[in-house]
């Protein structure tokens, strides 16, 4: 990758960007589920309440520096928010390196900041708050109609649509069909991520709906193996959902190509 490359140097920008906002992220992950303002009180130790300094709120370099501990009482930190910081900012870098137009960039950021917060509380609730996906889904919209005046991609909004409107009937059929396999916040991520995808091209709404089915199998099929699960075992798929949309975002539509032409 040439660092000259304008993306490049997007991606690197994009990613110190990201590492605040995926601080963020974690506080939404963590404080939605328990019905708290993401707002108030500001950040501390969720064991004995105290109040974070600034240097122990540096994303990823203060956790390192603490060993994980909270300086106050030494209680481990879930590792979690590590993960989500990082996370978050490796998806806005791959964002800003891999899409055709910039002006797409804000959107699709904000797009993966959502995912990566679903993600995080699906993987540990079993959920997916409406409120979180309603409000991701609200101001992607909104960057999203803003991106395709000067890309000049109106006509893509409505590709988005359609790409809504397939993925939550397909998604809707299989919640009716077999509504133990999955819960109606999948149905409801599903168009999102069908939205999103759309907007690039249909292809790509192709690509992340198969991606996400067969990174949810892998692990299904190893628990089934393992006799870790059963036919009945409920598996949040909303974070395989999430991956196999950002995986179609950055790379959906040369491997729809390939398949075209193969």
């Amino acid at each position: 990758m040439n660092v000259a490359d304008p993306h490049a140097v997007a991606a690197v920008v994009a990613a110190v960007f990201g590492l605040p906002i995926g601080s963020f992220v974690g506080v939404v992950a963590d404080r939605v589920p328990r019905k708290e303002s993401i707002v108030r009180p500001s950040s501390h130790c969720t064991s004995c309440a105290t109040p974070l300094r600034t240097i122990d709120n540096i994303p990823v370099v203060s956790y390192l520096l603490l060993g994980g501990r909270c300086r106050a009482c030494g209680v481990h930190i879930p590792p979690r928010d590590l993960y989500v910081e990082v996370t978050t900012a490796v998806l806005f870098a791959a964002v800003a390196w891999r899409l055709p137009t910039f002006w797409a960039v804000p959107a699709y950021s904000l797009l993966a900041a959502g995912l990566v917060a679903l993600s995080a509380i699906d993987l540990e609730h079993k959920l997916l708050p409406r409120v979180v996906l309603y409000v991701t889904a609200a101001i992607f919209g909104l960057l999203l109609v803003l991106a395709s005046w000067p890309a000049h991609r109106f006509h893509h909004l409505l590709f988005a649509l359609l790409g809504a409107a397939a993925c939550f009937v397909v998604f809707l059929a299989i919640w009716f069909v077999s509504p133990r396999a999955m819960g109606f916040g999948d149905v409801r991520l599903a168009a999102l991520c069908g939205a999103a995808l759309g907007w690039l091209g249909l292809g790509a709404v192709a690509v992340g709906m198969l991606a996400g089915f067969v990174l949810a199998g892998v692990p299904a099929i190893w628990m089934l193996a393992h006799g870790k699960a059963n036919r009945k075992t409920a598996i949040a798929f909303g974070p395989y959902l999430a991956a196999g949309t950002m995986v179609a975002v950055c790379f959906g539509l040369p491997i729809a190509h390939a398949w075209v032409n193969a």
